[in-house]
């Protein structure tokens, strides 16, 4: 069984870890996958990853540093909360595009928002995260998450195996 996938790493490399989906996404990109899988190197351009959500993928996996409080260099899978935006506007609706202008603020959340309303429809979303150790200006990543990336490589290929 094989369905359309999309693996997307995020991230602005001139931010020390914050170009760990980068370089998740470089590295898959040279590995054996299946045709159906495709990889890419969005790093801030949000706007040119929601058209590409958009086409219809049945899992996307998005790739990205994410603090959440942990060690550096921690791998994390998690399932976003997709709620709808709200009819007519809201708070939600309207802060949406600012993270498409902003070369650090192409989170997640504002891409699965602007899917919204672009009125397109993605299957399952996962994030594949790493714990920053720093996101201060300079490029390359910090040891703890350099060793992280073939953790996440690895994660991401089970994750297709286990829904595809």
């Amino acid at each position: 069984m094989t369905c359309r996938v999309l693996v997307a790493g995020l991230g602005n490399i001139f931010l020390g870890d914050d170009g760990f989906g980068v370089e998740v996404a470089g590295r898959l990109a040279e590995t054996s996958l299946p045709d159906w899988v495709a990889v890419g190197d969005y790093g801030t351009s949000g706007l040119h990853l929601a058209y590409d959500l958009a086409e219809g993928v049945e899992l996307a996996i998005l790739v990205d540093a994410v603090p959440r409080g942990g060690d550096p260099g921690t791998v994390y899978v998690i399932e976003p909360d997709r709620q709808p935006v709200p009819a007519g506007g809201g708070a939600a609706k309207a802060a949406a595009p600012i993270g498409f202008f902003d070369g650090h603020g192409m989170q997640p959340d504002v891409v699965l928002g602007m899917l919204d309303s672009l009125g397109a429809r993605v299957g399952r979303v996962l994030i594949v995260g790493c714990e920053p150790a720093s996101v201060d200006y300079g490029m390359g990543l910090s040891a703890p998450v350099a060793a992280a990336v073939d953790k996440a490589i690895t994660c991401v290929v089970d994750l297709i195996g286990k829904h595809c």
